[in-house]
């Protein structure tokens, strides 16, 4: 029985790209500190008052574009993000609004940087059972929200103007975060594939609660009363606490053993594998797992350089770069894989 398979991609940044050097200018660090250890050169982030549906929007009609279907014709919506526009509703309501397709169930999933293994295993589900025929799915995030700075004239250089020591030493204690993200969306427009032997094929999930404090927000939740406070605000309880190390060793370990898995249950080596299109989390985690793999270079492609990690966007930013510029073509085999908070993780393979 064939799958869901991606007949349509698109993705957008917001606004002109903020470099090493320009968040030197607002905390403790410079280009080569924050490329020898993440990849990144540059990020986007979003401008005040511009949201992750509004970023989602963009990517939807350049996907629908790409695949030549309009917006009439998508019957479920599926939307991931941890940067949503409101506390409540979610995002994906608001995106089928500003397409014109009001009316649209809109289904937004919560699984951070390993959205995308999870969405794919839900829209083949919802096809196989008929629920649906055309899946919108898009990733879009703002973390500009939570960065540890106020003096955005200065990250964007837009003033020349000095900071304060304290708005400094603030952004610096935050700085092993606040290098890493970026803002961006992406969407993939999904059918099942017309080949009996194409589209998806299956995937691994998996979650460990007791991990989650390696990546996570402590303040401005719902089991706080109340669940934001001036307080929380300044004590920077709105802006996540990672333990990086210890991340990045759970990361290469859960993916590559679940990638082994997966390829197992479903009897594909991984030497078939045409293209391994990781979440661009840090580039020391994918090299890792490349080499845990033994993957050649070729076949686990990267573009955090460009656009630092978007989370729920990252897969989904990489493939449309990867469609486009023909390094995947129709007929290859990819192996999405993705961790992200909670913890999630998990690896999915779609024979495009």
């Amino acid at each position: 029985m064939s799958g869901i398979t991606i007949i349509g991609t698109g993705h957008h940044v917001p606004g002109a790209p903020v470099t090493n050097d320009a968040l030197a200018r607002v905390m403790e660090t410079s280009d080569e500190w924050i490329q020898s250890r993440t990849g990144i050169q540059q990020r986007h982030f979003a401008q005040d008052g511009e949201g992750a549906s509004d970023l989602g929007a963009e990517a939807a009609k350049n996907a629908l574009d790409d695949a030549g279907v309009e917006a009439s014709e998508v019957d479920y919506i599926i939307f991931a993000t941890m940067t949503p526009d409101y506390f409540f509703p979610g995002s994906g309501p608001l995106l089928g609004a500003k397409l014109g397709i009001s009316g649209v169930p809109a289904l937004d999933i919560r699984q951070q940087c390993a959205a995308m293994p999870y969405a794919f295993q839900l829209a083949d589900a919802l096809v196989q059972s008929g629920a649906a025929e055309t899946i919108l799915l898009v990733g879009a995030e703002v973390h500009a929200g939570f960065m540890p700075w106020t003096d955005w004239d200065v990250v964007r250089s837009e003033s020349e103007r000095e900071i304060t020591p304290e708005a400094y030493q603030r952004a610096t204690k935050h700085r092993g975060l606040a290098i890493i993200f970026g803002d961006g969306a992406a969407a993939m427009v999904l059918r099942k594939s017309a080949s009996p032997d194409g589209g998806f094929i299956g995937a691994e999930l998996h979650s460990d609660g007791d991990s989650f404090d390696h990546l996570f927000v402590s303040g401005c939740g719902f089991r706080n009363i109340p669940y934001v406070s001036s307080e929380a605000l300044l004590a920077d309880e709105h802006i996540p606490q990672m333990r990086g190390p210890s991340l990045l060793k759970k990361a290469v370990k859960t993916l590559s053993r679940t990638v082994k898995s997966l390829c197992e249950t479903h009897g594909i080596a991984r030497d078939d594998i045409d293209c391994f299109i990781a979440h661009q989390a840090n580039d020391r985690i994918n090299q890792a797992v490349r080499n845990a793999l033994r993957i050649p270079p070729e076949k686990i492609p990267s573009n955090i350089a460009r656009y630092g990690n978007t989370s729920a966007a990252t897969i989904g930013i990489l493939t449309d770069e990867l469609r486009h510029d023909g390094t995947i073509r129709e007929g290859d085999l990819l192996c999405f894989l993705a961790l992200g908070a909670g913890l999630n993780w998990g690896v999915a393979l779609l024979r495009l």
